[in-house]
């Protein structure tokens, strides 16, 4: 995968950076808060969003859900509008993951990974070795939620 550590979506829990899969604010939704942490403004996160599809083909995107795939989520979220527009335009997902690590880094800067330290957090409150910690948050797609509710499973089973 291109972008190893992508975040999960803002609305599952991701970090900032995973605005380069959110839909423009028009409703009441956590992107608010990520364009708060980003110190955007809506409109700045709009025009920077807007500014970057038309170098790339992340412009196109006739019948998506905005018109455009600058908009769509993560290749993990299923989406049959965005994933017919990607066969259309020959485009793969690692061309789409890479042009929204592109994104992600004119919305809000290059990004050290924080896995490690999302390791070291599910492995002490989880009280389990961080190779597993880390194998059960690869699993999941790097959604911080998603892993702690899984390790919180497995415990349970014992």
């Amino acid at each position: 995968m291109v972008w190893e550590d992508s975040p999960s979506h803002v609305c599952r829990g991701g970090d900032k950076r995973a605005l380069a899969f959110c839909c423009p604010p028009v409703k009441p939704c956590p992107v608010i808060y990520a364009l708060e942490d980003a110190k955007l403004t809506p409109q700045e996160y709009i025009e920077i969003k807007e500014k970057f599809a038309e170098k790339t083909k992340l412009s196109q995107g006739e019948g998506t859900c905005f018109g455009s795939l600058v908009w769509c989520c993560k290749p993990s979220k299923p989406c049959p509008l965005r994933d017919m527009v990607m066969r259309r335009i020959g485009m793969s997902v690692d061309e789409y993951m890479e042009l929204k690590k592109q994104l992600s880094e004119e919305l809000v800067g290059k990004h050290e990974s924080n896995t490690k330290e999302s390791v070291t957090v599910l492995s002490e409150t989880f009280n389990v070795s961080e190779e597993e910690a880390f194998k059960t948050l690869q699993q999941c797609d790097n959604d911080l939620k998603k892993a702690a509710k899984l390790l919180k499973m497995k415990n349970l089973e014992f």
